[in-house]
């Protein structure tokens, strides 16, 4: 590849192949007055997926492409890709994600023309009803119960959020930063493999003195359901493990501890009983394990 590139965009794609195929083609499409790279981190897919995307595409210059031989999660996938990314502007972005205009530009423009953003998230719109928000900013994350809200959600777009503002967090479906700003903080946490990898990111972000952002110019379409994998043991087992690792890792004092006995004394035992009384036990169980495994890595 020749000419430099002003954004890098990286993508984490594991047995997406349909998924990374019109991710592609929709940066083809709507990014030509950007000069970009798409860098597609095949994550040991099942099949050589990275091979394929290159026969699909066999004259794109802009497409890089890494083939990692084990499955090292959402942080590690997207830290290989940021490692090869040569753009000024690095843009993480789900494979199940997609464009639909030339918005994109606006991100750019709110990290050119404010120092003191260090990452920014566009508008997120369900792909499977376009008309309705997925995510318009976070609410603060609770100090006690780990959780918190996507602003918007649900909600049909009669442009409620048009209004740019500083949010908590960014959102790991997309999410824009300079390539000093990485260079400054260090790559997204490994620790995790899957959740509140990118929240702990942006907590490094924000302790690096730079301000979170959502622009609202900007739109992405993404084609996670509202209900997808709600009730996956996977998903189970990983939030109830990360929620206390993010807790260890980010909280400090009476905080960190009044987090950690409140999922071990409420949350764990509550999520145990719901999926008891839908005789889910496999999600009874992953709970159990993940709750375990977080006292394994302490």
């Amino acid at each position: 590849m020749g000419t430099k590139p002003e954004l890098s965009v990286i993508t984490v794609n594991y047995n997406g192949y349909g998924d990374t195929v019109a991710l592609i083609d929709s940066l083809r499409k709507y990014l030509a007055d950007i000069p970009f790279e798409a860098i597609v981190v095949d994550n040991a897919s099942r099949t050589d997926e990275a091979e394929a995307i290159r026969r699909h595409f066999p004259d794109e210059e802009r497409l890089v492409l890494i083939r990692s031989e084990r499955n090292l999660g959402f942080a590690g996938g997207n830290n290989l890709g940021i490692g090869a990314a040569r753009g000024d502007y690095l843009l993480l972005l789900n494979n199940d994600a997609f464009v639909e205009d030339g918005s994109l530009r606006e991100l750019i423009a709110v990290l050119e023309n404010d120092s003191r953003i260090g990452c920014v998230s566009p508008k997120i719109r369900f792909a499977d009803s376009p008309r309705d928000i997925q995510f318009a900013g976070y609410t603060p994350l609770s100090r006690i119960t780990l959780r918190n809200s996507l602003i918007g959600f649900g909600e049909p777009d009669r442009g409620q959020y048009q209004a740019s503002h500083v949010t908590p967090y960014c959102h790991g479906a997309a999410m824009m930063f300079r390539r000093e700003t990485v260079e400054r903080v260090g790559p997204m946490p490994e620790a995790y493999f899957l959740y509140y990898e990118e929240l702990d990111w942006c907590v490094r972000i924000a302790q690096a003195g730079y301000l979170l952002w959502y622009e609202p110019k900007a739109t992405v379409f993404h084609r996670e359901s509202r209900s997808a994998g709600q009730n996956s043991p996977l998903r189970t087992y990983y939030l109830t493990r990360n929620r206390l690792l993010f807790a260890r890792r980010n909280l400090k004092g009476a905080y960190r501890w009044l987090s950690i006995l409140y999922q071990t004394a409420v949350a764990v035992p509550k999520a145990c009983l719901a999926a008891t009384l839908k005789g889910d036990r496999r999600n009874v169980s992953a709970v159990l394990r993940g709750w375990r495994d977080f006292w394994k890595i302490l």
